[in-house]
């Protein structure tokens, strides 16, 4: 007996919880406010994209590439975000709490009163970042305003 594999989704699919849109290309998409809750994303590209205040709990964005996207109160609850690219994206006032951000690049990032509670930033590169308002990862520390690309 033949069993037939799940079938994927494709980059056309529309913006849900767990859709796959693995290696996709979604460049400048207005994503503002969408569920994009326990998403496989790895390798896509959402260059200059809208997120504001999307639900990213639990997303995979593995190598996922973020550059000049608005990410501005995105919810990336428990996120995988190792070794994506984050340059000059905002990520302002974004929750970040317990994210893998593993080797991750925030060059010149805004993340201006982010939440990074509990986020491994093992390897993360924070150059030029702005971190003013920014609760470190020990949930305790917020950053002091001027820090930029270390929390001070």
């Amino acid at each position: 007996m033949l069993f037939a594999a799940p079938a994927l989704a494709a980059c056309t699919s529309p913006a849900a919880p767990e859709v796959v849109w693995r290696r996709c290309l979604l460049d400048g998409r207005d994503l503002t406010g969408v569920d994009l809750s326990r998403g496989h994303l790895r390798d896509s590209s959402l260059q200059r994209a809208k997120l504001m205040q999307a639900k990213m709990v639990g997303v995979d964005a593995t190598d996922g590439r973020f550059l000049s996207a608005d990410l501005t109160g995105a919810d990336m609850t428990e996120a995988t975000l190792r070794e994506a690219d984050f340059t000059r994206a905002i990520l302002r006032g974004a929750i970040l709490v317990r994210a893998d951000m593993r080797r991750a690049r925030l060059f010149r990032a805004d993340l201006t009163g982010a939440d990074l509670t509990g986020a491994d930033l093992t390897g993360a590169d924070f150059s030029g970042a702005i971190l003013d308002g920014a609760r470190w990862t020990d949930g305790q520390r917020l950053c002091a305003t001027g820090s930029i690309g270390t929390c001070q």
